[in-house]
């Protein structure tokens, strides 16, 4: 067992080592084994140009000694690195070899809806055998990634990341450039993950509260508050391990297609400056990143430019990017640690002067506890997490509340919905469980600070949507109401809407629009910085501008794949 890890949890070894003798996928290879350690990381593949001919196709590998078959582009896992220019049209010919029908979404890129790349909205999808030609004109710059939105083919390979080049140069120039792309691959059919699920939402928490869990904590401190903290989370039905659904007991974490000992490795000369293309392109795993040792100028996020802040580490939640400069000075190796937010597992990449070069790999932090902060909303940051055993519960199934915060009509619960928070809180400032005063400079959302200015400068009408969902059924929606039974949200071309999203789950949500832009909003109201894909944590109020500027049919949902397929999914119609 891990030292750092709290009793009752214990990783299941040949996942914690997993990779030790295996690599992964070496561009174009298919299967390679050998003591991946030893193994100088291919040079990825890389398409440039205006016009591109992709193909859709499936793939040998084995990551962890079982061979499977993944889903990938033109035979590579990741799918090409796409290089575009800002301002340029780009076409890509895309042909589906699969005996299923399949199709490619080109996310955080704003272009017309029949581009998009979302079947049963303005596209077909790409039939089995057949294809199609994406063409549109690239607008913006930065980093981006596409990938499948057919199904569980994203989780089984189909992803990929982009590059635009801004037309008139980097704002923030580097030496090198690397794409870091964080991805979790399972050997079970996803299908499999998806009916687990549905049966038991917890079925991958190997880390939940057991009996030892609470003799230790009666210990620690004291019978009474034990025995209480226990009472309030089994009458709110809830449990403070529930932080991810799918752990490292069914993933393995990838950087740019390798296992951590297949260690991928960028290269670099003392004093340069490197440039790093964060990327989450993973089904369900949330990232805590940094590089122990070396700090991290943050400069763009959803390939926004953002003023520069440097920081230790940073959250990437799923579909996000960012891109941090660094400037190793010593001629050393430096580890690239992105752990996931359970800590279960983790991906691992190294910056080194000489290809071979290794750095220590930090253990795994303490697995992380929710706090009645996460359930409850607005609460003083002093209380999270310490002595709520004087809290008066209400006799409502999924809630807690306080007299004092209990809103004038109560917060209805029922099978599409286990839980309801009365005042969410608005804050930007917390980087979420498990980070909060870790003794590093973690960045928030209240860190970024867009250097342009937006593009919805005022609001035309106010649009609140809740974030709902049934833990134990598996069930996730807006509203408490799942895609299948939901009317499109309506918009006017050309209004300005301010979006307010309310977490009514215990679960972190990235929540994804297509189209258009999500430009975040400070607790007052003012510009904050400009997103395609916006992490709202439990119990908290998010509020970003859309500009409908983009006329068609749009999807809009979490951007956690199980959870989008189980219902957190709306069709936006702006017209």
């Amino acid at each position: 067992m891990n030292k750092q890890e709290p009793r009752g949890f214990q990783l299941p070894r040949r996942r914690f080592v997993q990779g030790l003798v295996l690599g992964g996928v070496a561009a174009g290879l298919g299967l390679w084994r050998g003591n991946a350690l030893a193994q100088v990381a291919a040079p990825r593949a890389e398409l440039r140009g205006n016009h591109f001919e992709l193909e859709i196709g499936e793939l040998p590998v084995d990551f962890t000694g079982r061979k499977r078959v993944a889903t990938v582009v033109n035979g590579q896992l990741p799918a090409p690195l796409l290089r575009w220019r800002q301002g340029e049209t780009v076409t890509l010919r895309v042909r589906n070899r699969l005996n299923v029908a399949s199709s490619i979404h080109w996310h955080g890129i704003v272009l017309p809806a029949d581009m998009d790349g979302v079947p049963g909205l303005s596209f077909d999808g790409i039939p089995a055998g057949g294809e199609y030609t994406y063409r549109f004109t690239v607008n913006q710059s930065g980093t981006y990634w596409y990938h499948s939105h057919s199904r569980f083919q994203e989780q089984t390979g189909l992803y990929g990341p982009i590059i635009v080049e801004p037309r008139d140069g980097e704002r923030y120039p580097a030496d090198r450039d690397y794409v870091v792309m964080l991805n979790d691959w399972t050997d079970l059919d996803p299908e499999t993950i998806y009916a687990n699920l549905k049966k038991q939402g917890g079925y991958y928490n190997y880390g939940k509260r057991t009996v030892g869990d609470f003799m230790h904590d009666a210990e620690r401190e004291g019978m009474a508050k034990a025995l209480a903290d226990r009472r309030m989370w089994n009458q709110m039905r809830m449990d403070p391990t529930d932080l991810a659904d799918v752990s490292s007991v069914a993933y393995t974490h990838l950087v740019n297609g390798h296992t951590p000992a297949g260690n991928w490795t960028g290269l670099f000369s003392a004093g340069e400056k490197v440039r790093l293309r964060f990327i989450n392109g993973s089904s369900m795993t949330f990232f805590d990143v940094r590089i122990p040792g070396l700090k991290m100028t943050v400069v763009a996020a959803d390939g926004q430019a953002v003023e520069p802040v440097s920081v230790d580490e940073f959250r990437i939640g799923t579909a996000e990017t960012y891109d941090v400069i660094v400037q190793p000075s010593a001629d050393r190796a430096w580890t690239i640690f992105a752990q996931s937010m359970d800590r279960t597992g983790y991906a691992r990449a190294t910056l080194a002067p000489r290809a071979g070069m290794v750095a220590e790999v930090p253990p795994l932090d303490r697995r992380p506890l929710l706090s009645m902060g996460d359930t409850m909303g607005q609460m003083d940051h002093a209380s999270m997490g310490h002595d709520m055993s004087g809290m008066d519960m209400m006799a409502m199934p999924g809630m807690a509340m306080s007299h004092a915060s209990m809103p004038t009509e109560p917060l209805k619960t029922g099978p599409e919905v286990d839980m309801r928070v009365p005042t969410p809180r608005t804050n930007l400032d917390d980087p979420g469980a498990g980070l909060r005063d870790n003794g590093r400079r973690v960045l928030t959302y209240a860190d970024l600070h867009a250097v342009d200015a937006p593009i919805s400068p005022n609001v035309d009408r106010e649009l609140t949507l809740r974030l709902t969902g049934n833990m134990e059924r598996y069930l996730w929606s807006f509203d408490g109401k799942r895609y299948s039974g939901a009317e499109p949200l309506r918009l006017r071309h050309g209004e300005h809407v301010r979006i307010v999203l309310v977490n009514d789950t215990m679960m972190t949500h990235p929540i994804h629009l297509h189209g258009m832009w999500s430009e975040l909003e400070a607790p007052d109201g003012s510009f904050q910085a400009r997103k395609h894909t916006v992490m709202v944590q439990p119990a908290q109020r998010i509020a970003y501008r859309v500009s409908a500027d983009a006329l068609g049919r749009w999807a809009y949902h979490c951007h956690l794949l199980y959870h989008m397929e189980a219902g957190m999914f709306r069709e936006v119609v702006v017209a």
